[in-house]
């Protein structure tokens, strides 16, 4: 008689705790991503020569490490509350998938304004 492998349960406290966690994280990464565009926006006002080009970069890196850092999040507060390890891996392959196409996006609108700033007269 072969034995039926046991349910993937997590326990409630574990569960709770974990996603308290995940919400700590996710408001101390709010609160870093904050100060890091209020020191952002502070060198970019103190120096004159920045270009708009540079400026549109330094906004697209902070909006795409937000997004990313959000999905991230996002799963892990997904993965804490499956039910079980299928749903789990479903979670985490649509997570690779759906990051993998935001990727290709920024690298290409990363691409295009790496193109329009070259093509920018310089003054």
């Amino acid at each position: 008689m072969a034995e039926r492998p046991l349910p993937y349960e997590v326990p409630a406290e574990m569960r709770d705790f974990a996603e308290k966690s995940v919400e700590q994280a996710r408001k101390a990464f709010d609160g870093f991503m904050s100060a890091a565009r209020k020191t952002a926006d502070t060198v970019e006002g103190s120096t004159s020569t920045m270009q708009a080009s540079a400026k549109d970069v330094t906004g697209k890196t902070f909006a795409y490490a937000e997004q990313n850092i959000a999905a991230a999040f996002d799963l892990a507060q997904k993965l804490v509350r499956a039910k079980d390890l299928q749903e789990a891996m479903r979670y985490q392959a649509d997570y690779v998938r759906a990051q993998m196409e935001a990727m290709q996006a920024q690298a290409k609108e990363f691409g295009t304004l790496a193109q329009s700033a070259t093509k920018q007269p310089k003054k």
